[in-house]
């Protein structure tokens, strides 16, 4: 059977994999947020350590039969059926995790979607975890590409609720009032951004 394909997947796997062998916990679970066809959770997961459980999740219930497909396919023996979880809902279907990962998410989402990302984490990550995203965004107000501010149109066009956020205006911001640490930049192929940031150990938010 045919799964269905996301080609940018292929052209940023390897960048990302190299940020999460560095930062991930050598066991524990990775619940990943908005895991789209799965192939993240296929590729990514036999090369972590063996200790580390992948959890894919996303909000459309359709998208769990290509998750389980990949993941099935590529033989991972440690990545868990995916789950339906949408992240503004006040009560996930998971209790905890030891780190949340989400890849192309809050830009193609309204604003709740980002806050409830960071309220769920503040739920279920214990203090020193890491919370990572990954996709486009703007610095200081502005685009980092001609590419990046078209395609930010392009979102807008769809939906007036979605748009690429400023990393550090609106997103950091966020984080910082959710109980998140930023950790880290880390700058990717095709003017995208990988950003590491941990739960904070004492409760200052």
């Amino acid at each position: 059977m045919s799964w269905r394909h996301a080609p940018a997947t292929e052209r940023n796997r390897e960048p990302i994999l190299a940020v999460l062998q560095r930062v991930l916990p050598e066991m524990g679970l990775l619940l990943e947020i908005a895991s789209g066809t799965g192939e993240h959770a296929a590729f990514m997961s036999p090369r972590l350590s063996p200790s580390l459980i992948w959890q894919p999740s996303d909000a459309n219930p359709g998208a769990l039969t290509d998750i389980d497909g990949h993941v099935r396919d590529a033989g991972c023996t440690r990545v868990r059926p995916a789950i339906v979880l949408d992240v503004c809902a006040a009560v996930w279907p998971i209790a905890a995790a030891d780190v949340i990962f989400c890849c192309n998410m809050i830009h193609i989402a309204p604003w709740a979607a980002a806050e409830g990302l960071f309220t769920g984490g503040t739920r279920l990550l214990p203090a020193g975890a890491p919370l990572i995203l990954y996709g486009p965004f703007k610095r200081h107000g502005v685009h980092t590409a001609p590419s990046n501010e078209s395609f930010d149109q392009g979102l807008k066009t769809q939906d007036a609720r979605w748009g690429v956020r400023c990393l550090d205006t609106e997103v950091v911001p966020l984080a910082a009032r959710s109980g998140f640490t930023l950790e880290e930049i880390v700058t990717m192929p095709a003017n995208n951004l990988t950003i590491v940031f941990r739960r904070n150990t004492t409760e200052t938010f």
